[in-house]
């Protein structure tokens, strides 16, 4: 063999191994991405757990015999508060929670006294800036695991995925317990 083509191969494995660094290095990053993303989500999902108990305090003293529909309330929070893990779990414990907020929400409604509190408006404006706060961070979270859950995928970076236990990240889906304070486009399913 001579020179030239010794140095052409060298040059030929030189660009792999960095094209392999490079790879890897952009999953590690997206790896760390998606963690951050999920602690912004964890963090919104702890301010709702912390409104939770002055909401039912708030409610009970306008609608003390709604005793059920705050014990509802007391428990799912309770349940969520006590899930941490994976995403999937974390939303099938939230979706009990979301339901129990829905339905304390559905009787407010029938106490005018309570919906005209200052106090008690104060906390459902800083639920929903709360539930926008959660849906963001949830756009974000899936954004992340989209790009990297494709990477994983796609060729030729799967060879560095599974030589390297590059596994797919599951999305977190849960839905708003309260309207949105700001009309949101329809999800069209891009950041699912």
């Amino acid at each position: 063999m001579t020179t030239d083509v010794l140095y052409m191969i060298g040059v030929v494995v030189a660009f792999v191994v960095i094209a392999l660094i490079v790879s890897y290095n952009r999953f590690v990053n997206q790896r760390n991405l998606i963690a951050n993303s999920w602690s912004n989500i964890d963090t919104e999902l702890t301010r709702r757990y912390d409104l939770i108990p002055n909401l039912v305090e708030t409610v009970k003293g306008y609608a003390a015999h709604e005793r059920a529909v705050l014990e509802e309330v007391t428990k799912a929070r309770s349940r969520a508060v006590a899930e941490h893990g994976s995403p999937e779990e974390q939303a099938a414990a939230e979706g009990p929670l979301v339901a129990a907020l829905r339905h304390l929400f559905a009787v407010v409604e029938n106490y005018p006294e309570l919906k005209a509190s200052s106090h008690f408006r104060q906390l459902q404006d800083e639920l929903v800036n709360t539930e926008d706060r959660i849906q963001a961070a949830r756009r974000f979270y899936n954004a992340n695991v989209r790009d990297y859950n494709t990477r994983v995928q796609a060729l030729p970076s799967n060879m560095i995925a599974g030589a390297f236990n590059f596994e797919l990240r599951e999305y977190f889906q849960i839905e708003p317990a309260l309207k949105t304070a700001v009309a949101q486009p329809p999800d069209m399913g891009f950041y699912t």
